[in-house]
């Protein structure tokens, strides 16, 4: 099995899509629930719409990634303007819920970058590893807590990080 990182980015004016799309999106991921290590939606700043949809995931081939990304039904459906598909080194080991840090007044970060400077220590991240295309690495993606979208970047210790507000997904 190897892991892969999936980031739909939502198409301009997707939000009622998506949520006429959802229960279908949760019974399409439910399939994939022993399989998942981490997802959840990119929000906008003020954290009130999808911006974009992420999974980390575990699946035993690149055809078994394809048809996670390709069928699932936010994408079938055009909520997503681009889905980008990585290999994913997973550097904490864990899941997202096995993240036991989680400090009640920190908002939760997609930290994404294309260096790969140093290895990340912090209590506050919750899954962070590197990705590649083929055996090209073109950078790093991180969920992590953090008071500020500035201290997000500043944990990931890059001033050119891409910096998304994110939450856990998943039933409510």
């Amino acid at each position: 099995m190897t892991q892969y990182f999936v980031y739909g980015r939502d198409r301009a004016g997707a939000g009622e899509l998506k949520e006429r799309l959802t229960p279908e999106h949760w019974a399409f991921m439910d399939r994939y629930a022993e399989e998942l290590v981490a997802r959840g939606p990119t929000l906008t700043e003020d954290r009130e719409e999808s911006t974009g949809s992420l999974h980390i995931v575990d699946l035993p081939s690149e055809d078994a990634l394809r048809t996670f990304a390709y069928d699932e039904p936010y994408y079938v459906g055009g909520a997503f303007e681009t889905v980008e598909l990585y290999r994913f080194e997973n550097h904490t080991g864990r899941t997202m819920w096995e993240f036991t840090n989680a400090v009640d007044t920190y908002n939760r970060y997609l930290v994404l970058t294309k260096d790969a400077v140093r290895p990340l220590i912090s209590d506050q991240l919750i899954v962070y590893g590197d990705l590649f295309t083929g055996n090209d690495h073109v950078g790093r993606a991180a969920l992590l807590e953090a008071p500020s979208e500035d201290a997000a970047r500043a944990l990931v210790q890059s001033e050119h990080a891409e910096v998304h507000p994110w939450e856990f997904g998943g039933r409510r």
